[in-house]
């Protein structure tokens, strides 16, 4: 018993970040999920998922990951940086116009776990601001920039009126770091369950991330999926309610 003990104190002396970031991410989801401000994936039966982008978006990869969701009926929704949407506007608008969700992924993408309630807030808005000026269309999803989640970070999101949406985590292929396009659409098919929601990425070199989409929304269509907004497959999943869609076509 004293020699378990040791071996413990140990480990926790010798590894402290690890041990207690595996353990708050743990008792973190548990805790959060609960209260139903942030979402990881859905439980149903129903064979629907959600195909999420972050960081765009992107004048040339943005318009073929549209054109392909267009080409197999596929809703997605955008986690957009509010500084892209600046630069691509035309971009933004076109999908709205074709029924995707914009959801808020900051501005300027600050890749910080630690980043106060002020800079958060101040974020948050500026990209509230340049998609309502452009589109008339407020967001009601946030993904913490990497993922970072703590109480900080959801509090002011809460507070501003979102929902923070993170990701199932055997749902993420890791696009980001350009694997080859088989090896995207491979993770994502043998993980499939239904009410996933799927991590994928829009912005910087993405030819990988657009040809795994292609065979990814092939095998969904084929074996009866379908792919919606993240808003839907909460509404789908009795996890909110109607009036909580903001998904505005442009006229």
């Amino acid at each position: 018993m004293v020699k378990t003990l040791f071996i413990a104190l140990s480990l926790i002396i010798l590894f402290p970040a690890s041990y207690n970031e595996s353990q708050a991410a743990t008792d973190s989801r548990a805790v959060y999920e609960k209260t139903g401000n942030v979402i990881w994936e859905v439980n149903t039966q129903e064979k629907i998922v959600a195909i999420t982008f972050d960081d765009g978006p992107h004048p040339d990869y943005t318009p073929q990951i549209l054109d392909l969701l267009a080409k197999y009926n596929a809703k997605a929704t955008f986690f957009v940086a509010g500084n892209k949407v600046k630069s691509y506007p035309d971009v933004l608008k076109r999908e709205i116009k074709e029924g995707h969700e914009i959801a808020n992924h900051t501005y300027t993408h600050p890749y910080d776990r630690n980043i106060t309630a002020h800079r958060l807030s101040s974020e948050l808005d500026d990209t509230d601001k340049i998609i309502w000026d452009l589109a008339r269309y407020k967001p009601s999803l946030y993904r913490p920039v990497g993922g970072f989640h703590n109480d900080t970070i959801i509090n002011t999101a809460v507070n501003k009126g979102f929902k923070v949406v993170l990701w199932s985590w055997h749902q993420d292929p890791k696009d980001w770091a350009r694997p080859p396009a088989n090896k995207i659409s491979n993770h994502i098919i043998k993980s499939l369950r239904p009410g996933d929601i799927i991590l994928l990425h829009d912005w910087s070199d993405r030819p990988q991330t657009v040809r795994a989409l292609e065979t990814t929304l092939a095998y969904l269509y084929k074996n009866g999926y379908e792919c919606v907004t993240v808003s839907e497959l909460l509404y789908r999943s009795n996890l909110t309610l109607p009036e909580f869609f903001r998904v505005f076509p442009l006229k």
